[in-house]
């Protein structure tokens, strides 16, 4: 398999990265450290600590880190300020995720002189490509270990039965085919395959965790207003937050009103269409609040060319090109359109519907003295005849032309 040394595992404690780590010390003969990030993801981690324990790796190998603060301040902000959506729709949960903990297997790496990382991404989905992507960028010379292109435990079958030879505890609900697999993290959770390949069935209820279904959700909107500083929530109905607490507090109030769902048929970077059922409550919420401060904080031009980039942007980081160059630029773009993106938003959630109804900002654009429909004297309407001749001056050149050939 190569000379390795050490190697840094993205490591869950679940089924298949268990099975990793023991995988890693056969067929390597290296030491393993392990690294379980907490990105919000809603699950007691530290079980991960002891089966890595039970499994022979080191009390000082095993990194186990809170990093819901660093997830949603340098990653999940500064992808809202772009509005960014995958293919019209996707927020792009899981997505974002992956250069946070690319980045830290690879300093991890560094500061226990490992020359290997490894993760558990399949060989057909986007995470290899986003994981690798990442730990190149950052480590040129890295060793990259990616379990599912190299053995032969191509089925849940035969991971169980290595599972069970080797004495690795397996949760009761492994043992039987898992109706769909679940990604979660502090913006959103998702579901796909098994119950959910056919894209013509609905999901059933059972497939969501984090929104009540819309149709029963209050029959009382919920108001809240949502303040920003450029570009960036800050306080919810006046109390300020962390970004955590802040990310936290609306995926609290948006599931309460059913709001956040998504069934998608998308594009992959690998080249297939695939289902994916998502549910970001607080990210629907927050897109909604901070297109409305936008619209009264952001000229014209700068806007449209946002909305022009945005889905470049958002398929850089869909495909895994967070520390890209490109995205960096676009990042820097996108970031100085947002200095004076300061206010308030009020919005009313209401059976699966987050509807901005106010904004307000010290920074606002709009005039009112510009846009009534009564007597004003700051525009004067003849103006208007000069500016449209002009505009249509090209298109009556074309008709003459085409009229006299």
């Amino acid at each position: 398999m190569g000379d390795v040394k050490k190697v840094v595992l993205a490591y869950s404690g679940g089924l298949d990265t268990s099975v990793i780590l023991k995988w890693l010390q056969e067929a390597y003969g290296c030491e393993v450290v392990t690294f379980t990030a907490d990105l919000g993801q809603g699950e007691e981690l530290e079980p991960a600590r002891k089966k890595a324990e039970m499994l022979g790796i080191k009390p000082e190998n095993i990194y186990i880190e809170d990093l819901r603060e660093d997830f949603v301040r340098d990653y999940v902000f500064p992808m809202f300020r772009a509005n960014a959506l995958y293919e019209g729709l996707y927020l792009l949960g899981t997505s974002i995720a992956r250069p946070l903990i690319s980045r830290r297997q690879i300093e991890i790496a560094r500061e226990t002189g490992a020359d290997a990382v490894a993760h558990g991404a399949t060989g057909k989905g986007n995470d290899q490509v986003r994981f690798e992507l990442a730990y190149y960028a950052l480590n040129p010379d890295i060793r990259v270990i990616a379990p599912w292109r190299e053995w032969d435990l191509n089925s849940r079958t035969k991971l169980i039965d290595f599972a069970e030879k080797h004495q690795i505890p397996i949760a009761k609900d492994k043992r039987g085919e898992a109706p769909f697999s679940v990604d979660a993290n502090l913006l959103h959770i998702s579901a796909e395959g098994k119950v959910l390949e056919d894209p013509w069935d609905e999901p059933q209820e059972y497939v969501y965790s984090r929104s009540v279904a819309p149709e029963d959700a209050p029959d009382k909107p919920t108001y809240i207003e949502v303040e920003f500083e450029k570009g960036d929530p800050v306080a919810i109905d006046g109390q300020r937050l962390s970004p955590a607490a802040l990310l936290t507090e609306l995926n609290r109030l948006g599931g309460a009103n059913g709001i956040g769902r998504l069934d998608l048929v998308e594009n992959r970077f690998v080249g297939m269409k695939s289902r994916g059922v998502y549910e970001t409550p607080g990210g629907t919420v927050l897109l909604a609040a901070h297109r409305g401060i936008e619209q009264i904080t952001l000229d014209r031009g700068a806007a449209h060319l946002k909305d022009e980039v945005m889905p470049r942007y958002a398929e850089l980081i869909y495909n895994g090109f967070w520390f890209s160059p490109e995205r960096e630029m676009l990042q820097a773009l996108i970031d100085k359109s947002q200095e004076h993106v300061n206010g308030t938003v009020r919005l009313k959630l209401y059976k699966g519907n987050a509807t901005v109804v106010g904004r307000k900002s010290p920074d606002s654009l709009y005039s009112m003295a510009h846009v009534t429909f009564e007597e004003d004297d700051v525009y004067d309407q003849r103006d208007a005849e000069g500016f449209i001749k002009l505009n249509a001056l090209r298109l009556r050149l074309l008709k003459r032309g085409h009229t006299q050939n």
